[in-house]
């Protein structure tokens, strides 16, 4: 009984003992799998999937953090002492990301090396001001087709200029609409032309911008939906101003027209542009002043040329005539010598009485 007791009892704790087997692989797999990256959140970054945010502030990190979810929406970068965005830097395993925000101000950025926005067709608004970029790609916006709004507000160096224009030229930027450069020292619109470009805001308050060329202007009066905004700068109103100052009153393009103030000369300094009379910019007027000045010039030259031509041709009579003058001056010196003599002799004086 004991033996055949044992030998049923045995074959009963088979089948446990291969639950219990089964079950502690289960829990060693569930332990040690890899995390699906669509649910890892980059450290020292906050992940809120119900609003697809990812926010990363502060710290020490000189890249991008890695593995971004696939459901961000809107990634916030801050504060990191990012130096270069280099290519694809927010491309996870080769896999495209369904961003439409993307904000990366008060990074430190220098550089922007080619197709660093790989990997974010789907991008709508990305903001790169507070930053010190100092080389930017001709290629470092490709591929932001559906890129709508693009702020670079106090980040582009002086020599980062050129290859901002450049940068921006790209068909891949076809549909922009808002592009915001303020602060930025530029003396230019920064854009090769405006008819290439979908914009509806142009924003470059805070610039030394002292003139608008003509030809920008002629691009303004065609992209009529186009609104500039260009208070802060130190304008020059002289000749050159003229053909922007007749589009300034004949538009309505500019909503901060009112707050466009002269620079130069010393005397419209702090006068508001839209106020200026026609004539103070009027290019014929200057012009026909200048010639006056000129012509006078010339008339005033003649009439020494002539004066010297007749001193020349009468040098003759002009040398008797002097030779004259200077002998009637000496016999008349002769004259008071002689009686200055006879009033200075006393005993001629004790005679005379």
């Amino acid at each position: 009984m004991l033996i055949f007791y044992s030998a049923n009892n045995s074959k009963s704790l088979f089948p446990i003992w291969n639950q219990w087997c089964l079950c502690y692989v289960a829990v060693v797999c569930l332990l040690f799998s890899p995390v699906r990256t669509d649910d890892a959140c980059p450290s020292s970054c906050i992940c809120a999937r119900e609003s697809g945010t990812v926010t990363c502030r502060d710290g020490d990190e000189t890249e991008v953090p890695g593995n971004i979810p696939e459901w961000t929406s809107t990634m916030i970068l801050k504060g990191r002492n990012i130096s270069t965005l280099q290519r694809g830097a927010f491309m996870t395993n080769d896999t495209e990301l369904e961003m439409m925000t993307l904000s990366l101000s008060y990074n430190g950025i220098q550089a922007i090396e080619p197709y660093a926005f790989l990997g974010l067709p789907r991008l709508h608004l990305l903001d790169l001001s507070h930053n010190r970029l100092e080389s930017i790609s001709a290629r470092a916006f490709h591929g932001l087709t559906e890129l709508r709004s693009l702020y670079l507000n106090y980040s582009i160096m002086p020599q980062a200029t050129a290859q901002l224009i450049s940068a921006l030229s790209t068909q891949s930027l076809r549909n922009l609409h808002r592009l915001e450069l303020t602060g930025n020292r530029l003396t230019s619109i920064p854009l090769i032309r405006l008819d290439i470009y979908n914009l509806h805001a142009l924003v470059l308050i805070n610039n030394s911008i002292e003139t608008i060329g003509r030809e920008n202007v002629t691009n303004l009066y065609q992209q009529r939906r186009l609104r500039v905004y260009l208070s802060l700068n130190p304008f020059r109103c002289n000749c050159d101003l003229e053909a922007f100052y007749y589009w300034l009153k004949n538009s309505s393009q500019c909503p901060d027209a009112g707050r466009l103030l002269c620079s130069e000369p010393e005397a419209k300094r702090g006068s508001p542009v839209d106020k200026l009379r026609g004539e103070d910019v009027d290019c014929m007027n200057e012009n026909l002043e200048a010639v006056s000045y000129v012509f006078l010039g010339i008339v005033l030259a003649l009439i020494g040329v002539v004066f010297l031509m007749v001193l020349y041709l009468n040098r003759g009579g002009i040398k008797r005539w002097l030779n004259n003058i200077r002998e009637a001056c000496r016999d008349q010196m002769e004259v008071y010598h002689y009686r200055y003599e006879q009033d200075s002799d006393p005993r001629l004086a004790n005679v005379a009485v």
